[in-house]
């Protein structure tokens, strides 16, 4: 039976987007996934800055539900997190993590109600799984 990572805790902490990484993006460098593809929703150079200086993770995401948003992010949200997490996992020890997983099937269990990137009650899309698993095919076919 295949196994399955149902939430990003404990061991599997790292999956998640809050796990503390420098990351790269826009010509600006962010402590975390979450601090980066939040400013990556507007255009407004104070938005961002206030997201990247953001004490946390947690904060730059309520933060970023306060931005005004790029026009097409609707539309470009899911490749915009494709691409921060390559760069995250382009590091050697996350990236060997990741490729640890094996074949486990990976999934954004959370209890915020998030249907869309993770699986609430059952219940989700799981687009952040669905994207870790093939950052993790690309990093295993390397």
């Amino acid at each position: 039976m295949m196994k399955t990572i149902k939430e990003f805790q404990g061991e599997f902490r790292f999956l998640s987007n809050f796990w503390p990484v420098e990351i790269e993006n826009e010509g600006m460098q962010f402590m975390s996934v979450e601090h980066a593809f939040q400013a990556a929703k507007t255009t407004d150079i104070v938005e961002k800055i206030l997201i990247q200086v953001s004490i946390s993770p947690g904060k730059a995401k309520k933060l970023g539900r306060l931005v005004h948003l790029k026009e097409n992010w609707e539309e470009i949200k899911i490749e915009v997190m494709l691409q921060l997490l390559r760069k995250k996992f382009s590091d050697p020890i996350l990236k060997q993590k990741l490729i640890d997983t094996n074949e486990a099937i990976l999934e954004e269990g959370n209890t915020w109600n998030d249907t869309f990137w993770g699986i609430y009650n059952g219940v989700g899309e799981n687009h952040l799984g669905k994207l870790l698993m093939k950052v993790r095919e690309e990093c295993q076919n390397a």
